[in-house]
């Protein structure tokens, strides 16, 4: 998430009442989680496992809560909770906005697009040319829909990303400061739901096509021409790249690649990242054709079994 123009490290560092160690007028350009940062960004870090990653990434300030040896050409904000002190950035820079009108002032919808009654398009929402939305669909601000594209009723685009801090008083969010972004000629089924990234963009690549009741997670990409049945739940911060065909039932888990060309057959659990164009199947997840044979294997046990007893 970029500020809307550049701050200094000092202003920050004012904003969440922290102290620093740098240049008081380093130059700050936004803030983005660590899979995301870019030079010119902030990135928070809280637990010691974490704080290399954190001070080798191309983030160039950090929000961290120990006072560390600052790396050449960065910047550190020293806080005591990294965690809430993000939270206020993202607050001070996207702050929650009441919306008075089902379809908002300055959404910007293209020429031959069709917006079905009961639905809810937020503020900044751009959609493109000869979209159909249909009935009781609900667009969170800022989220940017191109050309062509089929949204069906009951679909929430822009909900928060599930991502929880436990404290001893309960759970702490961590606010969604990003976007969703729907690319031209893709389809979306009924009551699928795609929450927006927590700095970036959870991102639908041109001509996917996704069935009913679909959850996509926070900062996930989907790539071009990708197929995904109904009741699937793909977790954030996952890549799906072009071509892939996700079954019904299928369940992703965070931080993965899903490598281009792949085929995820029906009920499978997917733990980890996948080879170009190979078929998997089964909870965890392994190649096809092994685990169809380790199941026939299996059925046979009874009749080894009874050959054993009969030696």
């Amino acid at each position: 998430m970029k500020f809307p123009k550049p701050h200094t490290l000092k202003q920050i560092a004012t904003l969440i009442d922290c102290e620093y160690r740098g240049y008081e007028d380093f130059e700050i350009l936004g803030i983005n989680e660590i899979h995301v940062v870019e030079p010119g960004d902030i990135v928070f870090v809280d637990h010691p496992k974490y704080y290399d990653k954190a001070l080798e990434s191309a983030a160039t300030i950090v929000l961290i809560n120990k006072d560390v040896a600052c790396p050449e050409g960065k910047a550190l904000l020293i806080s005591d909770d990294p965690f809430r002190d993000f939270n206020k950035i993202t607050s001070h820079f996207k702050p929650f906005k009441a919306s008075n009108n089902a379809i908002a002032t300055d959404a910007v919808i293209g020429e031959g697009t069709v917006i079905q009654p009961n639905c809810f398009i937020g503020n900044n929402v751009k959609i493109g040319k000869n979209c159909v939305i249909h009935s009781n669909v609900s667009i969170y601000d800022d989220a940017i829909i191109g050309d062509n594209v089929t949204i069906h009723s009951g679909t929430v685009l822009g909900a928060s990303a599930f991502y929880y801090k436990n404290r001893p008083e309960g759970y702490d969010q961590l606010k969604s400061g990003g976007r969703v972004i729907i690319k031209s000629n893709v389809d979306i089924g009924a009551l699928c739901t795609i929450d927006r990234g927590v700095t970036g963009d959870t991102t639908i690549g041109e001509g996917s096509k996704l069935d009913n009741q679909i959850q996509i997670g926070h900062d996930t990409i989907i790539g071009k021409k990708c197929l995904i049945a109904s009741q699937t739940g793909i977790a954030g911060c996952v890549v799906v790249e072009d071509n892939v065909t996700i079954w019904g039932q299928v369940g992703v888990k965070s931080g993965i690649t899903i490598a281009k060309g792949t085929v995820l057959y029906a009920q499978s659990g997917l733990g980890h990242t996948t080879e170009e164009g190979k078929t998997y199947f089964g909870s965890p997840a392994q190649d096809a054709r092994t685990m169809f044979k380790e199941m026939a294997y299996v059925k046979r046990i009874p009749e080894i079994l009874q050959k054993l007893k009969n030696l």
